[in-house]
């Protein structure tokens, strides 16, 4: 192993996915030279194996169950989806699994990529092995951030490894569609990834061990993605968990708790999320391998006065969307503390990032989509807060009826009685998603309710869900 000379930058990030690239943006932006460590491809797990490919499987997917809703159109999107189109069209969103076009832009803003597996080595001090195993060692004069994200938790079942299970990577990198895929889990991703595949070809069989799907969100609108899944011919078992998993000859065999034995082609288990953070050093600097990082809200590591963690390392909130908006608050405190400037971290400040506690946005999207900010209701009486929850049928709304026959949806806002603002909204319906932002506006803008009553929703559009909630509210 030869060893290079060190060399000195303002700012060392680690991991060059979103939330490491929004970080070096926002220090170059503010003229610290930035050094970036990645070790797979720029542009990190949202560019190649979660957002992006897999919203690229699931447009067709969400456009033709639309169609099908539609009389003058149902009849001519009947057959089943092209699924090596699909998948084709997922891999140019991918680039093909390239980072060619992420590495350039980095190089546009003039950061510096360090390609290589990338360790804390004491203080402000950071090593990359490169693929060749040169040792280059790089300093930071004002600040290290961590961005290197999280990666799939597999249960510790006896064999797993020989069965080679797909994760959320392979679920959204396969380039064939599996005739049966058993999918274990009842979030995010497992209910994403069984819409996909059940309507590109899959038979597909949901595992859930809890009582319903999607529990971080609103009971109904698990209840209402489920039933859903099930229409489209998922078999969905609930209160059920996996013994044992086994693969004979060629064909994967788990058996439940309930001494069910299901049998499929790949099975995927999307059982959560464990930080990247057992091999980057943490030891170095007193902090346990492994570990979650423990931050303020200028995402400064609890003890330190060097060391960011930024995205889903931090766990405050999972979300390609949140962790960029941390990296966006980051990048301003590093800047402005390398000036020895003032920074006041007051909520909703520029140096402090609030929304993690009270405004967190989230869309799901399976059909019908569920879309959530804040807090939901049962989260809102757990904090104590005195709120009042208003239910509405989409049904309700004109533009929901033009949107799509027998369409089905609900609406919840949670309202605070105290200060008459909203403390979350939830919506589950096709095509919501888009009516998402205005309630996170609504949300962290703390906007009363008085005023959401001048706020016009357009007919004959979905939004005009907004006055039957405050409809619902005022009685």
């Amino acid at each position: 192993m030869t060893e290079t000379e060190s060399i000195a930058y303002d700012v060392v990030v680690l991991g060059a996915g979103p939330v490491g690239e929004n970080v070096a943006d926002r220090t170059r932006a503010a003229g610290l030279s930035t050094a970036v460590v990645e070790s797979e491809l720029v542009g990190g797990e949202c560019s190649y194996w979660a957002c992006m490919p897999s919203k690229a499987l699931l447009r067709p997917v969400i456009a033709q169950a639309d169609a099908r809703r539609l009389p003058g159109l149902a009849q001519a999107v009947q057959g089943p989806l092209d699924a090596p189109a699909v998948l084709a069209r997922r891999n140019y969103f991918t680039s093909n699994w390239k980072d060619d076009g992420q590495v350039a832009w980095l190089d546009g803003i003039g950061a510096d990529l360090h390609r290589g597996h990338g360790r804390l080595a004491g203080p402000r001090t950071v090593t990359v092995t490169g693929p060749d195993g040169t040792l280059t060692t790089l300093t930071a004069r004002h600040a290290v951030a961590v961005a290197t994200g999280t990666r799939a938790q597999l249960p510790p079942l006896p064999g797993l490894a020989e069965v080679k299970p797909w994760t959320s990577r392979e679920a959204t990198s396969a380039q064939e569609t599996p005739g049966r895929l058993i999918v274990v889990g009842g979030g995010v991703v497992a209910t994403e990834m069984a819409t996909a595949w059940q309507a590109l070809g899959s038979r597909v069989t949901l595992l859930v061990r809890g009582k319903g799907l999607l529990n971080r969100m609103e009971p109904f609108a698990g209840e209402l993605v489920a039933d859903a899944l099930k229409e489209a011919g998922v078999d969905v078992r609930t209160g059920t968990s996996v013994r044992s998993v086994t693969r004979e000859n060629g064909t994967v065999v788990a058996v439940t708790d309930a001494g069910d034995r299901i049998e499929a082609d790949e099975i995927l288990f999307a059982t959560g999320r464990v930080p990247h953070t057992d091999d980057i050093g943490l030891d170095t600097v007193g902090l346990e391998p492994g570990s979650w990082l423990s931050v303020d809200d200028t995402l400064l590591v609890d003890g330190t006065d060097w060391l960011y963690a930024v995205g889903d390392v931090n766990h405050r909130a999972l979300l390609t969307h949140q962790g960029k908006y941390q990296a966006r608050i980051a990048g301003a405190v590093i800047a402005a503390r390398a000036a020895d400037t003032a920074v006041p971290d007051a909520p909703w400040s520029a140096y402090a990032a609030t929304a993690d506690h009270d405004a967190v946005p989230q869309v799901v999207f399976t059909d019908p989509e569920a879309a959530a900010v804040g807090l939901s209701l049962a989260e809102a009486e757990q904090a104590g807060h005195r709120v009042r929850a208003v239910d509405v049928e989409f049904s309700s709304v004109a533009g929901a009826g033009l949107y799509a026959e027998g369409y089905k949806g609900r609406a919840r806002m949670v309202v605070d009685l105290d200060s008459e603002t909203l403390r979350g909204v939830t919506f589950v319906g096709p095509g919501v998603g888009e009516l998402i932002h205005s309630a996170t506006v609504a949300v962290a803008g703390e906007v009363p309710i008085s005023r959401l009553w001048h706020a016009v929703p357009s007919y004959p559009t979905l939004s005009e869900v907004w006055l039957r909630l405050l409809e619902a509210y005022r009685g």
